[in-house]
């Protein structure tokens, strides 16, 4: 489960073994509690939440696609 960013306690990661045949670039983000999935082509959307509230999920977008450059250069690296 490769780290890739870090932001007020949220982790933002993808999961090393995701799924055959490998889904198109997403970006997963979790606190102690929750845990949300975030596609990132073509544009940022929400693909998953499991119990951030609408506040938060919206924050978290903004910081998907503010750094959604870095998180596709990261699974590239991984996965190619």
């Amino acid at each position: 489960m490769p780290v890739i960013f870090r932001y007020k306690g949220y982790k933002f990661f993808f999961y090393s073994n995701e799924y055959e045949p490998l889904e198109p670039a997403h970006i997963h983000v979790r606190d102690a509690v929750a845990e949300a999935k975030f596609w990132l082509m073509p544009e940022v959307l929400v693909a998953r939440n499991d119990g951030f509230n609408a506040r938060i999920l919206k924050e978290l977008t903004e910081v998907v696609g503010v750094h959604k450059g870095l998180f596709l250069e990261a699974w590239d690296e991984y996965f190619s």
